[in-house]
């Protein structure tokens, strides 16, 4: 298990309530945070490393106008563990990191800002490698590629592999259908009513699939015209941001922001499976998840399902290869399946039988670390040119 004793070996004591970051960091067993400030461009980020057992730690950059430093560092860190657990669960040799920016994406992008965050990137030598996220698009991606190499999702034109949104959303597509397979008998989507939280990237495309195999869409988001202009282009309905949550519906979709199961929510789902794109949407993982079990609602871990899109990055790292990366991707649908029949067979929740199948990969894998692996070089040595570094 990668989760730590700390918390059970900690006392309650005037010295822990004067370190909050250092207490919300070993509650999760985060390794490093990173406060990036650059006044002239107005930059102000975090940058998380919850782990690096299998690698170097990859997850994107969210830009977002949170309300507080302690919003946007809770975002950062749960954030970045996700990422531990979706590469670890999807066999990826990556750890979990994770960037926010705090600003509007409409109103507060520009080339300065992105380049200096991408010198604070380059000064990691590696242990974070980041990508796009929500709030973020290719061109600010290629911006951060400016100042360091330890990017991915840059435009294909420079060898990267663009927007890994449609990736992601086919990820989270295959997730709803393996649900579907365990619910229904059989993963059809077609005649299914689906609520989707959501009108950005991954929502409109996963909206694509879901509505091509015949599916029933209800859309809400917080900006009105794209929810419209989705529902349009598909055939769909719109509906309120409240409205959302008690749809009389089979299968809700969270494209959003995380936190949407939550105590004011829970007891208004009527749908038989949760299944979305958003990250951390349990608000409280071991109380709501434990809630929605006894509901007897099917619920895919976030992180397993939409894991296609850093699949699709971490592509990148071996030299970008589209068809390979899709095929990862179609593997999300064994993988949901596998989950959910641990799950019922450990009569435990859906997230906790994830966490556990990642976890013993991430413990597996860290007992060959302790094995000692030459990292020499010998210069003008014969065969020196297929010499590469081994963690």
């Amino acid at each position: 298990m990668i989760e730590s004793s700390l918390k059970e070996k900690k006392t309650n004591t005037t010295e822990d309530v004067n370190f909050p970051i250092f207490n919300a960091m070993q509650a999760k067993d985060h390794e490093q945070v990173v406060v990036c400030s650059d006044p002239e461009t107005g930059l102000r980020a975090f940058i998380a490393i919850h782990n690096t057992t299998l690698g170097p730690a990859l997850g994107g950059t969210r830009m977002w106008m949170y309300k507080t430093e302690e919003e946007a560092l809770k975002d950062v860190l749960r954030l970045s563990r996700g990422m531990t657990y979706k590469s670890a669960i999807s066999g990826l040799n990556l750890g979990g990191g994770k960037a926010v920016i705090i600003g509007d994406p409409h109103t507060d992008k520009n080339e300065a800002l992105f380049r200096a965050f991408g010198r604070f990137v380059d000064g990691l030598g590696g242990r974070y490698i980041t990508a796009e996220d929500v709030g973020m698009e290719v061109q600010d991606m290629e911006w951060i590629y400016s100042e360091t190499k330890y990017v991915t999702g840059i435009p294909e034109t420079l060898g990267g592999s663009g927007n890994p949104s449609p990736v992601t959303a086919y990820g989270v597509y295959m997730g709803a259908k393996a649900c579907a397979k365990k619910a229904y008998g059989n993963d059809s989507l077609s005649g299914k009513r689906i609520a989707l939280q959501g009108a950005g990237h991954v929502a409109s495309y996963f909206a694509k699939h879901a509505a091509k195999e015949g599916a029933k869409l209800f859309i809400t988001d917080i900006y009105t015209e794209k929810a419209q202009s989705l529902a349009d282009e598909i055939g769909a309905e719109v509906v309120s941001p409240d409205e959302i949550y008690g749809l009389d519906v089979d299968i809700f979709t969270p494209c959003a922001l995380g936190g949407v199961i939550n105590d004011d929510t829970i007891d208004q789902f009527k749908c038989d499976i949760i299944a979305g794109g958003a990250n951390n949407v349990l608000d409280v993982e071991e109380r709501h998840g434990q809630m929605l079990l006894e509901k007897g609602i099917i619920y895919a871990p976030d992180y397993v399902i939409n894991a296609g899109g850093i699949i699709n990055i971490s592509s990148e790292l071996e030299g970008y290869n589209r068809e390979h990366a899709m095929n990862r991707t179609q593997k999300i649908y064994d993988t949901t399946l596998n989950i959910l029949q641990y799950s019922e067979d450990h009569e435990i929740p859906t997230y906790k039988a994830s966490n556990i199948l990642a976890e013993e990969r991430i413990a597996s894998v860290g007992r060959l670390k302790s094995k000692y692996s030459s990292k020499s070089h010998f210069s003008g040595r014969l065969g020196e040119m297929y010499m590469t570094d081994r963690r």
